[in-house]
């Protein structure tokens, strides 16, 4: 092992703490539970020590030499220190809060031991400086994670985790192919030689590269919840635990996106090819999304939806990242800042959600809503988390929001000075404009609902409910909270630092010039978003997606057509034809080896039939020879054949056998030799062995042993 020690620290406490955690959880519960707080507050302290010695030493790096192989690399930079930080005051977050949450929850102890298992995962991804360490750790992230989806074990769980488990063991089959291509061309997997060895074999083995890429987008886009494969997400997040959602959306999404803005800063800086791809799945991710959370009527599945439209924001200005060039900084730093702004917006908002679940054990708006109308610090937390993720001016959302849109802007102004299609772009604009407007929608739909709307039954039990969460939830809620209003309000001295420190990871550069965020320019965008939310909330939202009014009374309908799911409509039927195909080629192959194998069968029946026949005509014809010409050799020679052992102990039996007929034999005396009887047995083996070894049945038995032994081993090996 060589390097900073400190960054494998980061790794192995949380895999160690796991194994403490579940074997005090045999005994203990509440030791278990303090455990798991002081667990993760310990882990926030370890990457805090770990951030400062960097900033007094630079960048870090740590290998582990010859594991598996390949070995570990591990590396800090600006980025790292950025993402290490988010993710490990998100798990510390969500570790205080689990324990009011899970209070009434069945097997605590395993949710926790794989809580930290997947922390010690997840800082691996993160601190990865090889596509290698980052496939490692994906994949025992991708593997602890599942347990977090089916933690209910009901019915609805077990399926999203059935979908979750195929998504990401495909997606991990697939990048590892990508890994192999990329390695075989460009002989590393070091993120930071990757550019060089790229370039150098770029017009040669361009298709294997651009497969590779391929591949590792498709790993990588599936855990990050990109249209085509985001399933799994609408379906896992609403059945996870509220503190495992809050991780879920927030952090593992980020380590797929992560990865995908590696594969685009280091194989294809400035591909405006590969920045097409991405700004096109960050674009029906983007607004695919944003529609699903309009039409649904559960708060976590709507929540989950946003996910999945925000990943695809980020997507975009990963593309804009590349169609940019050199002048990309206005992108970069959109999309680091709105990475940073969702993950802290979704750990408020699903753990506000948690907080609603615990008290009431439904999800479906039309049994939540009222719940929080005279509950002012739920309401206040929930409100900065939908502002946020709305764009609302004075909100850090806004800030991340606009520098995606200006960088479009940007691109548009670029095509046009250059004199090249540009509308393709201005569509591009519209729908993130669009897609904010939806954005603004949904969330007005879930505050609207929850904290504004009176329950139709039972809205004096919802405010009887004062004591609705403790000392350590209100924390764990309330200072994220704190955090993402001081972002959004302060962003030149909290959110403009934290992208100079991690744009370099994209190799950006600086503006050109200083953004004014709330000029009338920039505020143009959020007002025409403003606008289109309006329109959706009241003209869609509140007169196609509720029901009539029945005794005062309307109701959030589901119209999103049952038949309208890409699992369903797609990949099931695929994953089916699919089945059908390979068990009609595996059945078609068993009867050619049936057909083979009967034909072979015959073909050792006759062989065995002629080798009976010869091996009958071979030894006729020595017992012939035997029986005429060697007759008197053989009859002359018994006795003289006979062994030294043969005929002592012949002569020794016969002696006792006359000694026999003259005592107790006198009347019925044997008249027996054995010295001849022996040198007979002997000569018989000796002749029945020269007749084995000459016989053709036995040599061809030998050639088949031979045969079968080669087969054995040319299968096998």
């Amino acid at each position: 092992m060589v390097g900073n020690i400190e960054l494998f620290h980061i790794i192995w406490f949380p895999f160690v703490a796991a194994f403490l955690c579940y074997l005090t959880g045999r005994r203990h519960k509440i030791v278990r539970d303090r455990f798991l707080q002081l667990s993760v507050i310990a882990e926030m302290g370890i990457v805090a020590a770990a951030v400062f010695v960097y900033a007094q030493q630079g960048e870090l790096e740590f290998v582990w030499k010859g594991f598996c192989m390949q070995g570990l690399y591990l590396k800090l930079d600006g980025f790292r220190v950025l993402y290490g930080s988010i993710a490990a005051f998100m798990w510390m977050m969500t570790g205080i809060f689990s324990r009011e949450y899970f209070t009434h929850y069945r097997n605590r102890n395993r949710y926790y031991f794989f809580y930290l298992l997947t922390l010690g995962a997840t800082m691996g991804v993160f601190l990865s400086g090889d596509f290698y360490t980052t496939f490692v750790f994906f994949e025992i992230m991708s593997l602890t994670s599942y347990v977090w989806v089916i933690h209910d074990e009901k019915p609805a769980a077990m399926k999203a985790g059935e979908i979750y488990l195929a998504i990401a063991v495909i997606g991990g089959l697939v990048m590892l192919m990508g890994l192999f291509l990329l390695y075989d061309a460009a002989g590393t997997l070091r993120m930071a030689e990757l550019r060089e060895a790229v370039q150098a074999v770029m017009p040669e083995k361009t298709t294997q590269i651009y497969a590779a890429g391929g591949c590792m987008l498709f790993g990588f886009g599936a855990k990050a919840g990109m249209f085509p494969l985001h399933i799994w997400l609408p379906k896992a997040h609403p059945v996870a635990p509220a503190p495992a959602s809050a991780l879920l959306s927030g952090i593992l999404t980020k380590t797929g996106v992560f990865g995908v803005l590696a594969v685009s800063a280091e194989m294809f800086r400035y591909d405006s090819l590969w920045g097409k791809l991405i700004l096109l799945l960050g674009v029906v991710t983007m607004f695919g999304g944003a529609l699903l959370a309009v039409f649904s009527v559960d708060l976590k599945r709507t929540l989950a939806c946003s996910s999945m439209s925000q990943i695809g924001f980020i997507l975009t200005g990963a593309g804009m990242m590349e169609l940019l060039g050199r002048g990309n900084a206005l992108a970069v730093r959109g999309t680091i800042l709105h990475m940073v702004n969702h993950s802290m917006i979704k750990l408020i908002l699903f753990m506000a959600a948690g907080v609603i679940y615990m008290n009431l054990h439904h999800l479906d708006l039309n049994e939540i809503r009222g719940f929080g109308r005279k509950k002012p610090l739920l309401k206040g937390i929930f409100l900065v988390g939908a502002l946020s993720i709305g764009g609302i001016p004075g909100f850090s959302g806004y800030i991340s929001k606009t520098l995606l849109h200006e960088s479009i802007v940007e691109y548009a102004a670029e095509l046009g000075a250059q004199g090249e299609w540009f509308l393709w772009i201005h569509a591009v604009e519209w729908v993130f404009l669009l897609t904010g407007g939806m954005t603004i929608a949904y969330m007005t739909k879930l505050f609207t609902a929850v904290f504004l709307e009176r329950h139709p039954f039972r809205q004096a039990e919802y405010d009887g409910m004062t004591h609705y969460m403790n000392c350590e939830s209100i924390f764990a809620l309330a200072v994220p909270a704190i955090l993402l209003a001081v972002m959004g309000v302060l962003p030149y001295l909290t959110m403009n630092p934290a992208a100079d420190l991690s744009q370099g990871f994209l190799h950006g550069e600086m503006p050109v010039h200083a953004v004014h965020y709330f000029s009338l320019v920039n505020l143009k965008g959020a007002l025409i978003s403003l606008t289109i939310g309006a329109v959706v909330y009241f003209g869609v939202i509140r007169k196609l997606l509720m029901g009539k009014e029945e005794a005062g009374v309307r109701t959030y309908l589901n119209r999103w057509p049952g038949w309208l799911d890409l699992e369903e409509l797609f990949y099931r039927p695929l994953f089916q034809r699919a089945a059908v195909w390979v068990s009609a080629g595996v059945c078609g192959l068993v009867d050619r080896m049936y057909v083979i194998c009967g034909f072979l069968k015959a073909l050792m029946e006759l062989s065995a039939f002629f080798c009976r026949l010869c091996d009958y005509l071979v030894d006729s014809v020595l017992v012939f020879i035997r029986s005429t010409t060697h007759k008197s050799r053989t009859e002359q020679h018994v006795y003289l054949i006979g062994t030294r052992f043969s005929r002592t102990l012949g002569i020794f039996l016969d002696n006792v056998i006359e000694l026999l007929n003259h005592t107790i034999r006198r009347k019925n005396p044997i008249e027996h030799s054995f010295v001849v009887t022996f040198a007979e047995w002997e000569e018989m083996f000796r002749r029945t062995n020269r007749l084995i070894g000459a016989s053709l049945s036995f040599g061809l038995m030998l050639a088949a042993i031979g045969l079968a032994l080669t087969l054995i081993y040319l299968l096998w090996w």
